[in-house]
């Protein structure tokens, strides 16, 4: 192998070591303490409102808070519980025309979401804005992602709804599980129900201002509970059904059992008769029923018969949606290692036969070419060419 061949090959070898050294060597920049600070700082939250969308232009500064109180002092116990984060009100103009909006921010959609049926009034109409929304005359109400957004226009124009679906696109979105509204709502059964008067509450405060049926002590929000409640039509008047979700099957159990004497007692047991709520007793007895599904409890009022409170409650039914993970496909951090060597290695092997290969062609190609330029019948040069020099003259 010829000299200038050896110096090939060993370079194409120690290449990848040679890279890696400089690499793992350079001298690293010290960062400046103002540029680290720069760089730990949080990021700016980004503006719940835009400036402008669909034409419309904002009037001044939006008005921005991170208190309840300040954002709805009514209902600020409300928004505490659905995790209220912040809060922006503004005025739009066009045309001479102007929509006044407020937006509520939460810390994830249950918040959002759950904010929007407390807000939300039976006479109100549904519309497709957002994830949800609903109007009344001049007010829009409608949620998405985290954001509840309430506008009221001047003047609702046949493109008012789409000039908010636009709105609802530049609203700040959340990331990951922040994104997942609640599931409990799908709970509902579809027949005869009344989708505006869902309410959905994972507190005492928003349950009770909302309608709730049972004594709040009774569903004892203190174990992670939340309830939906709905109206549903029936040809005896208006019933209610209850479902309420609980972390564990346990708890359900022990919650239904509870909730089943405190019916068959009419509010004469452990709570007290000033448990007995309004709703309760003006519901028809036949009515009062419950039932457990999983960690479900359901629970029927209202003007419902024996027969269509217990049909609603059978339609009510848990289902528990499972994801296997085989463990044979699961790698351990010991076999990666030994993979990324293997993959090192194979491609060290690369580099060599490549090196090899070039070394061949080159070297066999310079013995063609040798063999080429002889003619016929000339000595073989020797491999070795030497510079011969006469000096006996």
């Amino acid at each position: 192998m010829s000299r200038l061949t050896r110096s090939f090959f060993c370079l194409l070898v120690l290449a990848p070591a040679l890279a890696w050294g400089v690499a793992t060597h350079a001298p690293s920049t010290p960062k400046a303490p103002a540029a680290k600070a720069a760089a730990d700082a949080p990021a700016p939250a980004p503006s719940l409102l835009p400036e402008t969308f669909a034409g419309w232009q904002m009037n001044g500064k939006p008005e921005l808070s991170t208190s309840a109180v300040q954002a709805d002092a009514a209902d600020a116990a409300v928004l505490r519980e659905f995790g209220f984060v912040r809060s922006a009100t503004a005025t739009y103009a066009r045309s001479g025309d102007s929509v006044a909006i407020r937006a509520l921010e939460f810390e994830d959609a249950t918040g959002a979401y759950g904010a929007f049926t407390f807000f939300r009034r039976p006479t109100m109409q549904p519309v497709e804005i957002g994830q949800g929304a609903a109007f009344d005359g001049k007010r829009v109400l409608f949620w998405t992602g985290n954001t509840l957004i309430d506008a009221t226009f001047s003047r609702v124009r046949p493109m008012s709804a789409s000039e908010l679906r636009d709105l609802a696109t530049q609203l700040p979105k959340p990331l990951g599980n922040l994104a997942t509204p609640p599931s409990l709502q799908n709970y509902l059964p579809a027949e005869h129900l009344d989708p505006m008067t869902i309410r959905y509450a994972i507190g005492p405060e928003a349950y009770t201002r909302s309608g709730g049926v049972l004594p709040v002590s009774l569903v004892d929000f203190g174990r992670s509970a939340e309830v939906v409640t709905a109206q549903y039509d029936s040809i005896y008047g208006p019933g209610t059904l209850t479902i309420i979700n609980y972390p564990t099957t346990d708890i359900a159990r022990d919650r239904e059992k509870a909730i089943e004497d405190f019916l068959k007692s009419r509010g004469a047991s452990a709570h007290g008769a000033a448990a007995w709520t309004p709703a309760l007793a003006s519901s028809n007895p036949a009515a009062l029923q419950s039932r457990r599904s999983g960690p479900l409890v359901a629970v029927t009022s209202g003007a419902l018969s024996d027969g269509a409170a217990s049909h609603l409650l059978q339609l009510v039914h848990y289902e528990v949606n499972l994801t296997i993970s085989n463990s044979k496909h699961t790698v351990s951090d010991a076999v990666k290692v030994a993979q990324l060597i293997l993959s090192v290695a194979f491609l060290v092997g690369i580099f060599a036969v490549v090196a090899i290969v070039a070394a061949i062609s080159l070297g066999g190609g310079k013995i063609a070419w040798k063999k080429f330029r002889r003619k016929p019948g000339a000595p073989e040069e020797d491999e070795a060419e030497f510079i011969r020099l006469d000096l006996r003259k």
